[in-house]
């Protein structure tokens, strides 16, 4: 039922735009009542960023499963080239991750929820960080790590969106995805030398 309500207002989104979308229009097209929307979605906008909580949990597995000879930060970069090895819908760059951007583009209440879940995912990380080496969640090395590897991916994935763009090359915009992630890193190692994220 929750996968139906998102496929339908998916797809009414990157149709007509998110602010152009009623919940009303969304149960119609899903064929459920209002009220079942807002019992598997408490806002509109989670029905477009439905994949959130199982993108939180890719990065949490991947700090808990590590090689405890892998730092965080190499455990989360592997991460990165797994996810496009395994052509996860979280590295896609086609034409419907490009429709989807789009969309995002079109509606500042989905910009801002996309700020908004960036933070939050800072937050699980700083988190996850500090689980997977014993230190308090308030070490600001910790914080300032989360930051960075967020800053990197964030940028890695808008240029990667960009290259598809302008190529019409998945693999092309992959390696442009990779390549930043493996730069951003270089940097984050510098910046975290000393600490056990590094």
């Amino acid at each position: 039922m929750r996968q139906a309500i998102s496929n339908a207002a998916t797809r009414l989104f990157m149709e007509r735009g998110f602010d152009r979308v009623t919940v009303d229009e969304i149960a119609s097209a899903a064929d459920v009542g209002r009220m079942t929307v807002f019992n598997h979605f408490p806002r509109k906008e989670d029905m477009f960023f439905d994949r959130d909580e199982e993108g939180r949990e890719l990065l949490r597995d991947a700090l808990r499963r590590r090689d405890p000879q892998v730092s965080p930060i190499e455990a989360l970069r592997l991460l990165a080239h797994r996810l496009v090895a395994e052509q996860s819908p979280y590295v896609e760059f086609s034409a419907g991750s490009e429709r989807f951007m789009a969309t995002i583009e079109g509606s500042e209440t989905l910009k801002a929820r996309a700020r908004g879940i960036r933070d939050e995912i800072a937050q699980v990380v700083t988190q996850a960080l500090c689980a997977c080496v014993g230190r308090d969640p308030a070490d600001p090395a910790a914080h300032l790590a989360a930051g960075l590897l967020l800053a990197t991916w964030t940028v890695a994935f808008i240029q990667a969106h960009r290259v598809f763009r302008h190529h019409r090359d998945a693999e092309e915009a992959q390696a442009a995805f990779l390549a930043l992630i493996d730069r951003g890193t270089l940097g984050l190692n510098a910046a975290m030398a000393g600490t056990p994220y590094a």
